[in-house]
């Protein structure tokens, strides 16, 4: 398929690889022209702007925003909207609430373009190790899409079948879902992220404990000088708790397990204050997620070996370097 991206960051560029890759064709457009150029060299069609992207695609046309959330996002759907016609999808893989998806797919029905809501998963491994994705929006839409949806997942890969999956849609195993309709993609992505927030904060706070046992308060006979980095590599393997985010874990302590170069000043990028505030809309209790976004907000004027932890562990699979942090 040929289909324009808009939006080359640490995510939106790998996701234009990886579809290259595997034949598609991909007409690309960035507000930084540097990040226009690298993708041409890989492979990639340029676009100058809005206009020439949609020029150089053929109808029905399919563009992917990779974009932040907000007003980027919100101007760059404006415009296009004046630009695209009847039966064209706009698919959006950011981290945008589902809220503002119900919005904008009811906004461009009027001019009949679809509107498809993608939560991707995978941070800046995704072009080695596919992307999970969660979609929503009209199922036929989706179903027209599948080529594109199937080579950017990750693939069944070496992962036992679970029993009693036989009468279920197989694309899940292969790390693809069509949740429902619009904005039911982000809203499974968003309380995904709550999640990864709760399983984080459990990570950095255990290491945080093993870390601290050497302290001299604690009597000679009970104190531990233990090796993190090959704890975190012991429970990769064969241990209950083993998951991406303890591999990426040990990755971070193998480099430098005093992680001297974070601050632990962690930043929070929407989706769990969003997950939080769906779970008081449905009076549904979420101790541990709530308690885990509280935590990066305390870690902004007190930090934790545990924190830095936490800002490895988001470097490691998203690409997110700290950075002084305003916001209140």
């Amino acid at each position: 398929m040929k289909l324009g991206i808009i939006g080359l960051g640490r995510m939106g560029g790998n996701i234009a690889r990886r579809l290259m890759d595997a034949g598609h064709e991909c007409v690309v457009y960035d507000a930084n022209p540097e990040a226009i150029e690298t993708l041409k060299k890989d492979g990639a069609e340029a676009s100058s702007s809005l206009d020439d992207l949609v020029a150089k695609l053929p109808r029905p046309r399919a563009i992917w925003l990779m974009l932040p959330a907000g007003d980027i996002t919100e101007n760059t759907i404006a415009e296009l909207q004046g630009m695209l016609a009847a039966d064209d999808t706009l698919i959006d893989g950011g981290n945008a609430n589902f809220k503002d998806d119900v919005r904008r797919a009811e906004m461009l029905a009027e001019k009949s373009i679809h509107y498809i809501d993608v939560g991707v998963s995978g941070g800046v491994w995704g072009r080695e190790r596919g992307y999970c994705l969660m979609i929503g929006g009209e199922k036929d839409v989706a179903e027209r899409l599948d080529p594109i949806f199937a080579t950017l997942a990750p693939g069944a890969g070496d992962i036992s079948r679970t029993p009693l999956r036989e009468t279920r849609d197989p694309r899940v195993e292969q790390g693809y879902l069509y949740c429902g309709p619009n904005g039911a993609g982000h809203f499974v992505k968003m309380v995904h992220n709550g999640i990864e927030y709760g399983m984080m904060q459990a990570y950095a706070e255990g290491f945080d404990i093993l870390k601290n046992r050497n302290k001299p308060e604690l009597p000679d006979n009970q104190r531990y000088d233990l090796e993190l980095a090959d704890i975190a590599e012991l429970w990769r393997r064969g241990s209950v708790i083993s998951s991406w985010l303890l591999d990426l874990t040990a990755i971070a302590l193998a480099e430098d397990d005093s992680l001297a170069e974070y601050s632990g000043k962690v930043s929070d990028s929407g989706e769990g204050r969003w997950t939080i505030e769906a779970a008081i809309e449905e009076a549904v209790p979420a101790d541990v997620l709530a308690a885990s976004l509280f935590a990066r907000f305390r870690s902004r004027s007190d930090n934790t070996y545990g924190e830095k932890l936490l800002s490895a562990m988001r470097k490691q699979f998203g690409g997110h370097v700290e950075a002084p942090f305003d916001k209140k």
